[in-house]
């Protein structure tokens, strides 16, 4: 489509700029949000939520501070737009969204949470396309001009795929729920109306929008569950119950030490979906059942060599494993030495398997580029297992103080703090304080907030271990590998017996 055809902001929109553009838009939005069981009239200035937002806020400062890594041309809208909302047009664009992930990993320690927003618009991209040439309908026009506004508006977009699922062993259509899997439940003329929920969804309150999707393979009876929807996240009937994550209520205490990264955190929770109303435009995928399988593996594919994420969040550990070993005195000892180079190996070797994947993309009759599906698959293997022995090998070199280190209130208080200066001081030259920072950020990454981002995200974002198994399966080519041996060994395929 030619961009002049396209509409870019509604009369109330304006471009969001900056970190502060972004969280001052928003407030005033009334969403219906729960933690620890009351309504928290305004998130974005929640002590809890507010390190999550500003998580977010730092993806669009990024782009203003260096524009070639965070943003790209994009031809649809004809400008500038931030690399989360791009749609990706050649290899080095794929790989230019690792670069940009790996650094704001680096720059906040967590979740960033824009990668499953701007993962979803590339699958979404092709598969609009694929189904308007298999069915003859509009998806991909409405896409495109639902993109571009997204594009002019800097808005942040959210996916929302993982369903409660209930019972594992049934699908979708043989739960005794059936709210278990979000569906439509009503179709008018204007548009579907949907119910059931979403879990586990990252930086969903952070969001502007939500790409609603479904998450799993789908039969032919199951064309209520097929669908594809952009839902504002204010919309009537959403309801949002806040995820706990460990050490998240220091944030309402004083002080700033016990908190480790006091400035970011990641953010997950649960949607509920109280038949939520999405207008026709809005929708992008209604009843085509076969499509639900290809939009899993052409979203996966792009989210789980995303995951090069982590590699810049291990930066940051490694960093602080190094600080805990010098700040102890033992920087020189060769075992420490050889457990810092252990974890970088760790660390690159997800990255390599990331940006590989990135590299080898290849282009979609829609025109983008979709990383190598293999590659993609490999790298979120690893990740679900190298972050959590870089955790082991940090925590070993912070010692037991990871798990044992006195409150911030305590070095405060004046019959307690001078002994605790005293006796955690390390090697001199280096305070108790100093030593207390960066044992905590540790402990943040490796037992307390930030390691739902760094450890559990790892291990079940964008599906399970098992699923990456699966789908190296799939594609890992075992009979050309054997033939491949055979041609070396000398081994003759047996000549087809006539019938």
């Amino acid at each position: 489509m030619e961009p002049s055809r396209l509409p870019l902001l509604t009369p109330t929109e304006s471009p969001i700029l900056s970190g502060a553009d972004y969280i001052s838009s928003l407030r005033g939005r009334n969403l219906n949000v729960f933690y620890l069981g009351e309504r928290i009239p305004s998130p974005v200035d929640h002590p809890v939520i507010r390190p999550s937002v500003n998580a977010v806020a730092r993806t669009y400062d990024l782009a203003v501070e260096e524009p070639d890594l965070a943003t790209a041309w994009s031809p649809l809208s004809n400008r500038r737009v931030n690399r989360f909302l791009h749609i990706t047009t050649s290899p080095e664009d794929v790989v230019a969204q690792n670069r940009m992930q790996r650094r704001l990993g680096q720059l906040t320690g967590t979740c960033f949470q824009r990668c499953v927003g701007m993962d979803a618009i590339n699958a979404l991209f092709s598969l609009t396309f694929d189904v308007d040439r298999a069915h003859s309908t509009s998806y991909h026009d409405r896409f495109l001009r639902f993109l571009v506004r997204m594009q002019c508006a800097n808005f942040t977009l959210g996916g929302a795929m993982t369903d409660p699922k209930g019972d594992r062993a049934k699908s979708p259509s043989a739960q005794s729920d059936p709210d278990v899997f979000t569906h439509i439940v009503a179709r008018r003329p204007d548009g579907v109306v949907l119910r059931g929920a979403k879990m586990h969804q990252t930086g969903c309150l952070n969001s502007h929008w939500l790409l609603v999707m479904p998450g799993t393979r789908l039969r032919d009876n199951e064309r209520d569950y097929a669908v594809v929807a952009a839902v504002p996240v204010d919309s009537p009937g959403l309801t949002y119950i806040y995820g706990r994550q460990s050490c998240d209520s220091r944030t309402l205490e004083h002080g700033g030490i016990d908190l480790g990264n006091p400035q970011f955190s990641g953010q997950e929770a649960m949607i509920v979906f109280d038949d939520v109303f999405v207008p026709t435009e809005h929708i992008f995928l209604d009843g085509e059942t076969e499509f639900a399988a290809p939009l899993v593996d052409r979203f996966t594919a792009y989210h789980r060599r995303s995951y090069v994420c982590k590699t810049g969040v291990g930066d940051v550990l490694i960093g602080a494993a190094a600080l805990i070993a010098d700040y102890n005195g033992v920087a020189s000892a060769s075992h420490v030495k050889d457990k810092l180079i252990e974890m970088a190996h760790l660390n690159e070797t997800i990255y390599g398997a990331g940006i590989a994947a990135s590299h080898e993309s290849h282009p979609t009759a829609a025109g983008n580029f979709e990383p190598d599906d293999l590659l993609a698959n490999v790298c979120k293997h690893n990740v679900t297992r190298f972050p959590y022995e870089m955790a082991r090998l940090a925590q070993d070199l912070a010692g037991g103080l990871a798990a044992t280190m006195p409150s911030e209130r305590d070095l405060e208080n004046p019959e307690t703090g001078p002994k605790l200066r005293k006796y955690l001081k390390g090697r001199d030259g280096v305070s108790a304080e100093d030593r207390a920072r960066a044992v905590r950020l540790i402990e943040n990454m490796t037992l307390g907030r930030n390691a739902v981002g760094y450890l559990t995200e790892s291990l079940h974002g964008a599906g399970s271990p098992q699923a990456q198994r699966i789908q190296i399966a799939r594609r890992m080519k075992l009979d050309e590998k054997k033939q491949l041996a055979k041609n070396l060994a000398g081994i003759k395929d047996p000549a087809p017996q006539p019938s």
